[in-house]
């Protein structure tokens, strides 16, 4: 198995959303991006998946110029395609019809000399599952450190 070397991830997608099916997906890259991606200069934490004619676009990812690209570069904010299966399209396109159920990226790595951004289908959360996610995070915490020793 190749080496996985994350770039970006959307720390926040566990906090906002109740994961339940990921999905890795390539992405159609062009030119400098590839390199700017090689210097972990990616941000995926406002973006968003959105399906359209039966494929699978991502939207606000932002992949910074790579600064020795100069005419090559593209618009960072630039909308990309995910290679997906035709099965797992139709999968996703199934379950955003649902209520509630959004199509967010909560990683993005290098796989072996592949780019691939790991995509969920997630349901929003209210403000009590926050709180509740945010109380159990800290007695988590709590009991790592008790568990390591009385200081």
């Amino acid at each position: 198995m190749e080496g996985i070397k994350i770039i970006a991830q959307n720390k926040k997608a566990s906090y906002e959303y109740f994961l339940e099916d990921t999905f890795e997906a390539g992405i159609e890259l062009v030119g400098t991006e590839v390199k700017s991606l090689r210097m972990g200069k990616c941000s995926v934490n406002e973006s968003y998946v959105h399906v359209y004619k039966g494929e699978v676009f991502i939207s606000g990812m932002n992949i910074s110029p790579y600064e020795m690209g100069n005419i090559f570069n593209r618009d960072p904010m630039r909308e990309r395609k995910l290679l997906l299966n035709k099965r797992e399209i139709n999968k996703i396109i199934g379950k955003c019809k649902e209520q509630g159920y959004t199509i967010i990226p909560t990683k993005v790595y290098f796989k072996g000399r592949l780019v691939k951004v790991e995509i969920a289908l997630a349901k929003g959360k209210k403000l009590y599952d926050k709180r509740e996610s945010t109380a159990k995070r800290d007695a988590d915490r709590r009991a790592r450190i008790a568990e390591k020793g009385n200081y």
